[in-house]
């Protein structure tokens, strides 16, 4: 007990200045940090933590995760340690790592490469059981398979290693195969006992002579699907990194990396997801490039396993570099705050940013590849929200389309005149400019053609308020925005071209508020944008 409590006033001294906590989140805090190699354990050290020792730990912790170094369990830290991530430590010291093939250890970009890789390219994986189907309906084995392949074709898509599938043993997990594959609940033998839902998802040992080495393991206990944008857990974007781990790669600080330990939610679709070059240049310094790698294919790389046939329906749409995938250059057509992210969408790609201020990916997604069911010839979209029943809408011209998730319901697209707009010169309005839902009174607010109209949607019935449409100018930003969200802590951003502007917790007609970077705020861009600012309506 009395451990505990020297434990726990060091870190009260750490956050002292932050939110006031009870003493089991202390000690939770110092747990966390101790298990993913931030801070030496008490019993290895002989002594009890420093307050000076702890506050360096949150230190190195934030400075990995990119986020504000206050060396204090602050709100940004506390929410990052409670997000899902991978069972692995993010600092691993030498002694704890397999005594296998060895190389110099060093420093690569982001990453620490373990010095540990496959003396060989041709690698067997097999899997030894599948997700239990009353936790994980939707993944029946064919599927759980599949994902698989693709996940390790992410891998040998860039380097000579080849995978093999190979039928498992009625025995359980070989030693003869390279990578088995299982799902595991609780303690399960191997020193990183599992959770159930949330918290820790999956882990995988590195290259080695010993019997686990390369074998991936995931929580039985969570809810595993493929594609679907909610509080599960996507197979496909944990597998990738999980196989990174069993093919030596350590856990990188790029926002951009599979590698990054924390879970973000999927990355889209599996038949055309790409490696970042981070992580293309960690595992081509262990393995080497494949002969005909080309780091801008202008057609699909040629593949290495035998992978089940598909519809076309189902393949990648092609990629072309063009403007629109430049997050720099501001104009966006679409921003929408869906499920504690902020979507800013151009043209056919999207970008997605966390409510910390994080970029998940400098690299845009299709937004064909995530959101199924938009028909492709629809090659942008207007505005975006996400409703308070947690449904999703998309327009597009004067149409309409309600997703679940990342799935379009059924009887969709439908016509914009459905929601009764008529501006104040009696005509219908052709498409929509922006839309949002505000926190300040749970109102739906649709701006088109420097007018806005607000709508009741707290009932079954979607209700057109009177005395609407009113002019956009009433707000004190560009009459024309090219879309608006509003965030929980009443804070709203109106965007408009390369500018942003921020009105505080509901106040309008801030006609001093100033405009800032999108690109330097939100896309986090290395050039600095000279801003244009739209003229305010007067």
């Amino acid at each position: 007990m009395a451990a505990v409590f020297t434990i726990c006033a060091a870190l009260l001294c750490v956050v002292s200045a932050g939110p006031v906590l009870l003493p089991d989140q202390y000690a939770r805090g110092v747990d966390w940090l101790v298990r993913y190699g931030y801070l030496p354990s008490p019993e290895s050290l002989g002594r009890l933590q420093t307050k000076e020792s702890i506050e360096e730990s949150v230190r190195k912790m934030q400075r990995f995760a990119g986020i504000e170094e206050t060396g204090k369990l602050d709100h940004p830290t506390l929410e990052l340690m409670a997000k899902p991530r991978c069972s692995l430590p993010d600092f691993i010291s030498s002694k704890n790592l397999y005594k296998g093939k060895t190389r110099d250890r060093g420093n690569l970009g982001r990453y620490t490469l373990t010095g540990l890789s496959w003396d060989k390219t041709d690698i067997t994986w097999s899997m030894h059981n599948f997700p239990s189907p009353s936790i994980s309906p939707n993944l029946k084995p064919g599927l759980v398979r599949l994902i698989m392949t693709y996940a390790l074709k992410v891998w040998s898509d860039v380097t000579p290693l080849r995978f093999q599938r190979i039928n498992p043993s009625s025995y359980g997990p070989s030693p003869q195969i390279d990578i088995n594959i299982t799902f595991a609940s609780g303690y399960h033998e191997d020193g990183y006992a599992f959770d159930g839902k949330g918290g820790t998802l999956a882990h995988a040992f590195f290259p080695g002579k010993e019997d686990i080495a390369g074998d991936a393991h995931f929580d039985d206990g969570e809810s595993w699907t493929y594609g679907d944008w909610s509080s599960n857990s996507d197979l496909f974007t944990v597998a990738v990194h999980e196989f990174g781990h069993a093919l030596g790669l350590l856990h990188s600080s790029s926002k951009d990396s599979i590698m990054k330990p924390y879970y973000y939610g999927p990355v889209g679709d599996m038949h055309s997801y790409k490696l970042s070059p981070d992580d293309i240049m960690g595992i081509q310094t262990l393995y080497g490039k494949r002969e005909d790698f080309n780091p801008f294919p202008s057609v699909p790389a040629h593949t290495t396993t035998n992978l089940p046939h598909f519809p076309t329906s189902l393949l990648p749409h092609p990629t072309h570099p063009q403007a629109s995938a430049d997050r720099c250059q501001g104009g966006f057509d679409a921003i929408a705050n869906i499920r504690q992210e902020v979507f800013f969408f151009r043209g056919p790609h999207f970008w997605r940013v966390l409510h910390s201020g994080s970029l998940m990916s400098m690299t845009p997604a299709l937004i064909h590849n995530f959101w199924i069911g938009l028909p492709p010839e629809i090659d942008r979209v207007d505005a975006v929200y996400e409703r308070r029943d947690g449904y999703i809408v998309f327009f597009s011209g004067n149409q309409y389309w309600v997703f679940k998730n990342t799935v379009c319901l059924p009887g969709y697209p439908r016509p914009l005149a459905e929601w009764g707009l008529h501006t104040s010169l009696g005509e219908v309005p052709e498409r929509v400019d922006a839309v949002f839902v505000w926190p300040h009174n749970g109102k739906t607010y649709l701006f088109s053609g420097g007018e806005y109209w607000r709508f009741d949607e707290t009932g079954k019935e979607r209700k057109l308020e009177d005395g609407y449409p009113k002019l956009t100018s009433v707000w004190g930003i560009p009459s024309h925005p090219d879309d608006i969200i509003g965030f929980l802590d009443g804070e709203t951003y109106f965007f408009k071209g390369t500018n942003y502007w921020t009105l505080k917790r509901g106040a309008l007609d801030q006609e001093s508020a100033s405009p800032k970077s999108i690109a330097a705020d939100w896309m986090k861009c290395d050039i600095l944008i000279s801003p244009h600012t739209p003229e305010m309506p007067k």
